[in-house]
């Protein structure tokens, strides 16, 4: 192509677009690549390692060189294939991997140091002393990856959808369509996706969608599909997402993926000017873009006789026909059989001569465009990724799709109807410049190299070059790498073996894959089953796990530590009431319920009696505390156990994993109603009389079980306190809760209480000493650490009994909880240390102020702890500039006799 190549007789270009700050114009329907090249720009990127000057090569997703960076600010997407972007009028792309321009790039410095930069560079940089790599490591993160990120949000909104289907037809081609025409004529619904803009028919009846690419085969037919509704850097209209992924399972899938062409392996294939024969056609037929006026053709099959028909038809001339085969087909033009391509020389946007061997002798034609066409490569990436075999075709010199392991077909071009080639292996005189991996600039010599060095699996030898890991995924590389490995291995292809075929198939955003899960959105938000009764007070809402919690319900201007000193205050006084719903719970049921708990508790359990209660904790395997809760015996074989509300799913999958692998012989069943009940717990020293007079029954003594009414409502009443006062926790189903919890509002305020927050619950449990889950049990404790061996059951059969008998787990020197005292705030994560500058001895756990009385408290992990009792230490955080003095003392801080819980 030497110059502006638009074929006459058709629309003038309206679109405006720019590309590196120069505007030009395009038509409706142009691809970013058939507009530059209709504008006569061949030269649009830089490659990744050598930053050789690269064009145009192919007219489809599998473009390996010329990536771009389209749009602006949020919308900025960088490695957008040009031949997969369709104008838009204001479209703004540049070119990436260069600087200061794509005409001059220092970059290009890369290729001269090609010799220290060969297969497997990266690697070697391990090689030696440590201090290298650190010299090392600067510049190759400044010179890894291609485009840059956007540094601002994205605006743009991105949905998932799901759908069911009884036949999904990937492909818009004439195979496609016409399965879809088939598949329609039976009576079956049909969905047909097409990642390019339009069809190659139609077809009537068929849920059609375009711009769609089928990114993913899953199992049981099961698709996943991304929709494009805007160009990449185009601006959505209002309330209408840029795309959406869709969930979509089959009855059957057929896939009409068609073949991907090869290219040929010589030195300067990578050359602008070097392009796909099919391509050229394309370009041509499609676009009305004639690439290049003095065209040679190199071929190794028949259909590239097509594209010299379409130069000529095209007002361009066919220089010669070189192919590889010993005859060639019979035609108008120049044809050289025995004949392959050797060089290439070229300018700043084209070619400027092909150098050919043609039997024994070389020859060079001036040419400003080289079509190639190398066979076909089946698309079988779908249906090896939904677990199909693969075939070897030797006509075609590539895998077909074999033996599918769900109710997937291939049709057409996918299933291996394409022209058959003729096998050659050419000799290469210059392998360092005869690209393979044309993205991450692997040549024949990398592979060699690689063979060389010892890397004979197929495996190996991608991670080693970096063949095929590009966002191309080396969908124009695979076959000649593997050919070349065969050749240097002595072996077929099929004996050199083949990667994985992985999804996506083509790349995707990331605000596709997180869909409306972004933002505040970012993770799932469960609402309490009393949210309205919360959301009427006015409270601070905390997130816990995936649930939002009132943290405090000021009053007025109150701050948060006043609410919730006010809150806490009022349940040492007379009561309060605290939304609890998201405690895990577990209906344990059957005559082997107490094997059951006895296995993964490790408390005593089978002799608990009806209606009584305990509290209890569970270790893992290796002796750590990993929850805690209580267990109660609601019936002679049914018990309910709940554990802390963090931990809930991860508790769920310990039972699962305790029931099905541990104790399978087991009579019991196990289910989950964290969200079935709403619980509210009342505590205070007036508790008792308010649920008294409430359900009209006398309440049960501590850690006791009833059954009662409030305001009609059925509820289940455990006596269990964990801010140290007299204390029930009651259920009720959650539908149902409203008015239970009013009620318990209501006469807990005129008794002269308040609902109260998790910002008075914290300095509640820590006046009295109550763990919790993720500060003090923090994974890394026993029940030694937290001075919970006593309630061990000394039989032991639970699990983490065995990982307790290591001695070391029971050692005094180890992390302890420990009480610390103040007169000033203690920072809360602050380590604990004798002095500025001493050894880190622990670390603050929990901290909060005094509910009774005055000054601060806190709970910590100290090695050596409980000895240390008196010890005044700094509890220091240097990254808050915070700090105190602290007195270690025993972890209970308020009712240490523990007699006010109890009746």
């Amino acid at each position: 192509m030497s110059g502006p190549s638009r074929i006459p007789g058709n629309a003038e270009p309206t679109l405006r677009f720019r590309f590196d700050g120069v505007e030009y114009r395009a038509r409706a329907g142009d691809t970013l690549a058939a507009a530059l090249l209709a504008n006569g720009v061949g030269r649009v990127a830089r490659s990744f390692k050598y930053h050789r000057p690269r064009g145009v090569m192919a007219a489809g997703v599998e473009e390996p060189n010329a990536l771009v960076t389209v749009g602006e600010g949020g919308r900025t997407e960088p490695n957008t294939r040009a031949t997969d972007l369709y104008v838009y009028d204001g479209l703004i792309a540049v070119s990436q991997n260069r600087w200061p321009n794509l005409g001059f790039d220092l970059g290009a410095i890369n290729g001269l140091a090609a010799p220290f930069l060969a297969a497997g560079f990266y690697y070697k940089t391990f090689f030696g002393p440590p201090s290298r790599w650190m010299l090392y490591e600067k510049f190759i993160r400044r010179a890894a990856g291609m485009g840059k990120a956007p540094t601002e949000a994205d605006p743009d909104t991105y949905e998932h959808r799901a759908a069911f289907c009884d036949v999904l037809v990937v492909g818009g081609g004439m195979a496609g369509i016409a399965a879809a025409r088939d598949a329609h004529a039976a009576g079956e619904r049909v969905w047909l996706v097409e990642q390019h803009d339009r069809l190659c028919g139609v077809a009537e009846g068929v849920r059609v969608l375009t711009r769609t690419t089928a990114s993913g085969l899953w199992d049981h037919g099961f698709a996943t599909l991304v929709e494009r509704l805007v160009e990449p850097g185009q601006t959505p209209a209002p309330g209408q997402p840029a795309q959406r992924l869709w969930h979509v399972r089959a009855k059957r899938i057929v896939l009409a993926t068609g073949a991907i062409e090869r290219p040929l392996t010589f030195a300067g294939n990578d050359r602008p000017g070097v392009m796909l024969s099919q391509a050229v056609r394309r370009y041509i037929d499609r676009f009305r873009v004639l690439p290049g006026k003095r065209v040679v053709i190199a071929t190794n099959n028949d259909d590239a006789y097509a594209t010299a028909d379409a130069v000529a038809a095209a007002g361009g001339e066919v220089v010669a026909i070189l192919d590889s085969r010993a005859s060639g087909r019979a035609t108008r033009f120049p044809v050289f059989t025995d004949a392959v391509p050797l060089s290439t020389k070229g300018r700043t946007h084209h070619l400027a001569s092909v150098e050919a061997r043609i039997g024994g002798t070389a020859r060079r034609f001036e040419a400003d465009l080289l079509a190639v066409s190398g066979g076909f490569t089946p698309v079988v990436h779908l249906h090896s990724q939904a677990g199909g075999k693969l075939d070897w075709r030797e006509d075609l010199q590539a895998f077909v799709p074999g033996a599918s392991a769900q109710a997937v077909s291939s049709v057409g071009a996918a299933a291996g109807d394409i022209p058959a080639v003729t096998a050659t292996a050419a000799d290469l005189p210059d392998p360092k410049h005869s690209f393979i991996d044309f993205q991450n600039d692997v040549t024949a010599a990398d592979i060699d190299l690689a063979w060389a060095e010892g890397y004979r699996s197929v495996e190996h030898l991608k991670r080693y070059t970096t063949l095929g890991m590009a966002t191309d995924q080396g969908k124009t590389s695979n076959m000649a790498a593997l050919a070349r490995l065969a050749s240097v291995a002595g072996v077929t292809i099929p004996q050199a073996g083949l990667t994985t075929f992985r999804p996506p198939f083509t790349p995707l955003t990331l605000g596709t894959l997180a869909g409306g899960d972004a933002g505040g959105h970012a993770a799932p938000a469960r609402r309490l089953a009393l949210y309205d009764r919360h959301q009427r007070l006015n409270p601070l809402w905390q997130p816990l796990g995936l649930w939002h919690r009132p943290r405090a319900y000021p009053i007025g201007d109150e701050t948060l530590h006043a609410a919730a000193l006010r809150e806490a205050r009022a349940v040492r006084t007379a009561a309060g009431i605290v939304d609890v719903s998201t405690l895990a719970k577990f209906a344990v049921t059957g005559p082997d319920a107490a094997a059951f708990l006895e296995i993964v508790c490790a408390t005593g359990v089978a002799k608990l009696a009806v209606g009584r209660g305990r509290y209890t904790f569970m270790l893992r395997e290796d002796g750590m505390v990993m929850d805690d809760g209580t267990v109660w015996r609601i019936a002679e074989t049914r018990y309910l156990l709940t554990s802390s509300t963090g931990g809930a799913d991860r508790m769920e999958a310990h039972l699962s994993y305790a029931h099905r692998i541990l104790a399978p012989h087991l009579k019991v069943s196990v289910v989950a109603q964290q969200e079935h009940f709403a619980g509210i717990a009342l505590a205070g020293p007036l508790s008792r009389d308010i649920l008294a007079a409430l359900t009209g029954i006398d309440p049960p003594a501590h850690m006791g079980v009833a059954q009662a009414a409030i305001a009609g409502v059925a509820v289940l009443i455990l006596a269990a306190s964990y801010s140290g006062e007299r204390a029930f926790e009651i259920y009720a189903e959650g539908h149902l809760a409203g008015p239970v919890w009013d009620a318990l509002e209501a006469a807990t305020r005129a008794a002269g209480g308040y609902p109260y927050g998790l910002e008075a619950l914290e300095f509640l449990r820590i006046e009295k000493g109550h763990i919790v889950v993720g500060a003090e049990a923090d994974g890394r404790t026993t029940p030694h650490d937290l001075s919970l061996e006593r309630m061990l059951r000394k039989a032991g059969g639970y699990i983490g009994a065995s990982g307790l008998t290591r001695p070391a787990l029971a050692a005094e020197d180890r992390a302890q909880l420990i009480g610390l005292t103040s007169d000033t705030p203690i920072p809360e994560g602050a380590m604990l240390i004798a002095a500025d500058g001493a050894p880190v001895d622990g670390h603050v756990t929990s901290a909060a102020a005094r509910v009774t009385g005055s000054g601060a408290i806190a709970l910590g992990l100290l090695a050596g702890g409980r000895a240390r009792s008196g010890a005044v230490l700094l509890a220091s955080s240097p990254t808050r500039g915070k700090s105190a003095r602290v007195t270690v003392t025993v972890p209970i801080f308020y009712d240490l006799e523990g007699a006010r819980y109890r009746d």
